[in-house]
C-alpha cells in the first residue's frame, strides 16, 4: 500500500509516531459495502502493524480516549479520538472536511474530523486541550487534504455564522460568491494552540486522486488520516 503522504516523527524516549493519508483507491466511508471497508481496514492494519480505530462522525466536539471507553461494543458517536497506549491506528475520514492528525511529546496520538460544524464549535481546540490534560507539552499537527475556499462554496447566511466563530475561515470562490476555508480555520486554532503545523496540502474537490463529496456527490468514498505509535 501506498499512502498518498506518509511522514514519521521521533519522540525519544516515546517512541516513534507514524501518519498517513490515504487516496481514493480505499473507499472508508460508511456506505462503502462491507467488503471493501473491511479489505482497506486490513490493508491498514497490515501497513501499520496496529488496529484500526474508527469513530462515528457526527460534526460535534466530543473528544473520546480510546482506552477509557467502556461500552460493550465500538460505535463512538464522535469527531475526536486520542489515544496514550501504542498499537492503535487512529483514523479520521474525509471526502471533504479537514483531516487533522496530532502527535504529542508523551507519545499520545488523536485524531479529529473537522467539518465546517466542528470548526465552527472547536473540536481541534478540544482534542488539543485533552491531550495536553493528559500531559502533553509539545503537541505537532498534520493537516490533511480537504476542499479549500477557492471550491467550498456556501451561502452568505453560512458564511457569516462560521466567520464570526471563525474570521480565518471567511473566503470566496474562484468564481466569486460566498466561501468557507475551513483549512484556513482549522490552522489558525493550532496556531492559538501553539501546536507546530504540517500541511499536506491538496484540494479535494480539484484532485481526481481524492474523495471529494462537492465532486461526486453520493457516490463519493470517503479517504481516512490515519496516526500509530507502534507496539
Amino acid at each position: 500500500m501506498t499512502f498518498l503522504y506518509h511522514d514519521t516523527l521521533l519522540l525519544g524516549p516515546a517512541g516513534t509516531v507514524s501518519v498517513g493519508f490515504t487516496e481514493r483507491r480505499l473507499d472508508l466511508g460508511d456506505l462503502a459495502p462491507p467488503a471493501t471497508r473491511d479489505a482497506a481496514l486490513a490493508e491498514l492494519a497490515a501497513v501499520t502493524g496496529a488496529t484500526p480505530y474508527l469513530m462515528h462522525q457526527v460534526h460535534g466536539t466530543d473528544v473520546l480516549v480510546v482506552e477509557e471507553w467502556d461500552a460493550p461494543t465500538w460505535d463512538p458517536h464522535v469527531d475526536a479520538l486520542l489515544s496514550t497506549e501504542p498499537g492503535r491506528a487512529l483514523l479520521t475520514r474525509a471526502a471533504d472536511c479537514v483531516p487533522v492528525l496530532l502527535a504529542a511529546d508523551t507519545g499520545a496520538v488523536g485524531a479529529v474530523h473537522a467539518g465546517r460544524e466542528g470548526v465552527r464549535r472547536g473540536i481541534v481546540p478540544a482534542a488539543v486541550e485533552r491531550l495536553r490534560a493528559l500531559g502533553a507539552d509539545r503537541v505537532r499537527a498534520w493537516v490533511g487534504p480537504h476542499i479549500c475556499g477557492r471550491c467550498y462554496e456556501v451561502p452568505e447566511s453560512m458564511r457569516a455564522e462560521v466567520a464570526a466563530a471563525v474570521p480565518e475561515t471567511h473566503a470566496t470562490t474562484s468564481w466569486d460568491t460566498p466561501a468557507l476555508d475551513l483549512g484556513a480555520g482549522v490552522r489558525a486554532q493550532l496556531d492559538a494552540a501553539d501546536c507546530a503545523v504540517v500541511e499536506v496540502g491538496g484540494c479535494t474537490r480539484e484532485l481526481p486522486a481524492l474523495h471529494s463529496y462537492r465532486r461526486d456527490g453520493a457516490d463519493a468514498g470517503r479517504m481516512a488520516g490515519v496516526i500509530w505509535r507502534a507496539a
